[in-house]
């Protein structure tokens, strides 16, 4: 294993963005940018042992900074969406900015962390991301301090370890929000992709894509994905849950909760021979099947259109921090936040 480091370009502001690239033996490699802790690049062997990028993102750094799909971003202080941007801790309300249909808010807003350039530390096999963010931070409460490491195994495994700590009780609720396409991508869309996912219930939405509070069994429904099959195959039934959100972009209730880091979901592409299996700790996966991707174009000059790529997000349900019923996303001052997430690339050349 290698780690090599370069200047991956400059942002507006005009600090140096560097770019980290791990490399195994047979020329598999990540590279990460400390903009936004982000993973740019995912190169893998397809079937004929041909290496493809399966991860949309950009070659510059102009487009990150706009960036409205969050391509390979880390996501911070909390993933997915907060009802009236505007949560409770201990009878105290705190206050976010409002940046999805003007009541809401997303990904913790629009200075998230995916927008800032990130401390690093290079090992052997991995970098370690590093970023303090101040009390008040994008409405959050506390001084906390938050580590991102990657790591890649000769076995083609990204391993993605959160950590944070605060000297006051806060939200935690990282992720990762890279965009697969198992052909390569810019190689059409996914729709022919084959995905399983381990979960038997889904969280309801409303037509914001706030959880109703209802938790509901995947059977007979488009959701269930307890079998592989294609993403595209039931995305177009009469739904009211995929009408909500223009298509699939739901939280699923993993099964076997609390066990710890356990297989949440598979895809595979049978053009490529490549799959991919998610292992997390995490109670629920959001599944989004890039129903509105849109931007600047991708790397390469690439033009992602819709569908081009799916998302598969560890995480604490959305809204949590709101919801009674679900498991809140609090971190207490003086604990830490420790959570992995792992993506499993294999290949039928590997498999045979």
């Amino acid at each position: 294993m290698s780690v090599t480091k370069e200047v991956f370009g400059t942002a507006k502001d005009g600090r140096t963005v560097t770019a980290y690239s791990i490399k195994n033996e047979d020329g598999s490699m990540i590279r990460l940018i400390d903009y936004g802790a982000i993973l740019q690049s995912v190169l893998v062997p397809d079937k004929n042992g041909k290496l493809r990028d399966t991860a949309l993102g950009y070659d510059t750094v102009e487009p990150y900074e706009t960036n409205p799909c969050y391509f390979g971003a880390t996501i911070g202080r909390n993933g997915n969406r907060i009802s009236g941007a505007a949560f409770s801790i201990s009878g105290k309300q705190y206050r976010m900015t409002p940046n999805e249909n003007g009541c809401n808010n997303l990904h913790s807003g629009p200075d998230g962390f995916e927008k800032r350039i990130w401390s690093a530390e290079a090992g052997t096999d991995s970098v370690r991301f590093t970023l303090h963010s101040r009390d008040g931070d994008q409405g959050f409460p506390g001084e906390a301090d938050f580590a991102v490491t990657y790591s890649f195994t000769e076995d083609h495994v990204i391993r993605i370890h959160y950590e944070g700590t605060c000297n006051q009780d806060t939200v935690m609720n990282l992720t990762n929000h890279s965009y697969w396409n198992l052909n390569g991508e810019g190689c059409g869309l996914i729709k022919d992709h084959g995905l399983k996912i381990n979960a038997s219930a889904f969280t309801a939405v409303d037509a914001q894509s706030i959880p109703t509070g209802s938790i509901v069994s995947v059977e007979g429904t488009p959701f269930d994905f307890r079998e592989m099959k294609k993403i595209g195959r039931d995305a177009g039934q009469t739904c009211e849950q995929l009408k909500n959100t223009g298509g699939y972009d739901h939280n699923f209730v993993l099964d076997h909760q609390h066990e710890g880091l356990r297989s949440a979901a598979c895809a595979r592409s049978d053009e490529s021979g490549i799959s991919l299996e998610v292992l997390t700790d995490q109670p629920g996966l959001q599944f989004y099947a890039g129903n509105f991707i849109s931007g600047p174009k991708g790397k390469q000059g690439h033009e992602y259109a819709v569908h081009s790529g799916f998302a598969l997000e560890s995480q604490h349900y959305p809204d949590s921090v709101n919801q009674p019923d679900f498991e809140k996303p609090i971190v207490r001052a003086g604990e830490k936040y420790d959570t992995v997430t792992c993506y499993v690339f294999r290949s039928a050349l590997q498999i045979g």
